[in-house]
């Protein structure tokens, strides 16, 4: 039971996150994600097969430290945007942000009402909550393709950077790999750390 909640946070929270990409660009001026039919939580519109209940489901029977999972990512066309400095950041920021905003909600209410948890199962579910909505801001804010904090980091690197960026998107892959399998521990304790900062209490 405690794996299917797990695995309907992080479907649940991928879908806000890819909601929040279109709807920003929507507001921008690229209606794609909304002709597509992205803007909505209809889960049929934005689930992976693999990336929305395989991978995490394999991860959790694994025991991985690692939940993570990935939903078809939404429509845009940056050409739209009326910000065509800026435009492709702001989409890339809205996604984390929303996942952030969720922690937040989440983890002030453990923080500061916790005569609210009358079973202690709430208080482990709602940290749950806290903790994957957190994992998958921070992760997706790593400066590396195909990750939003790449569009982020392109969308702030002078012209003169350019073969930092074709370096990291002919080789974002690689070091996405070498993070998740070797430093990934790193990204934990951030995660950890922002964790306590919210809720006032650690993760077990």
């Amino acid at each position: 039971m405690e794996y299917i909640f797990l695995i309907i946070v992080l479907i649940l929270s991928i879908i806000i996150h890819e909601i929040a990409h279109g709807s920003v660009a929507y507001y921008l001026g690229d209606p794609t994600a909304k002709y597509a039919g992205r803007l909505t939580l209809n889960p049929l519109k934005h689930l992976d097969p693999i990336g929305s209940i395989i991978l995490p489901l394999l991860l959790i029977v694994f025991k991985s430290p690692i939940l993570f999972g990935y939903a078809k990512p939404v429509p845009i066309n940056p050409r739209n945007f009326r910000d065509q400095k800026y435009g492709s950041m702001k989409v890339a920021l809205a996604g984390p942000a929303s996942n952030l905003t969720i922690a937040l909600f989440f983890g002030l209410i453990l923080r500061f009402f916790p005569g609210l948890f009358v079973l202690p199962g709430l208080i482990v579910m709602f940290s749950y909550v806290v903790y994957i909505n957190i994992l998958l801001a921070i992760f997706n804010l790593l400066p590396v393709p195909p990750l939003d904090g790449s569009h982020i980091l392109f969308a702030l690197l002078p012209s003169s950077a350019r073969n930092i960026k074709i370096f990291l998107s002919q080789f974002g892959l690689f070091i996405l790999l070498f993070i998740i399998f070797f430093a990934f521990r790193y990204v934990i304790f951030i995660i950890s750390f922002i964790f306590t900062l919210i809720t006032g209490v650690s993760f077990y």
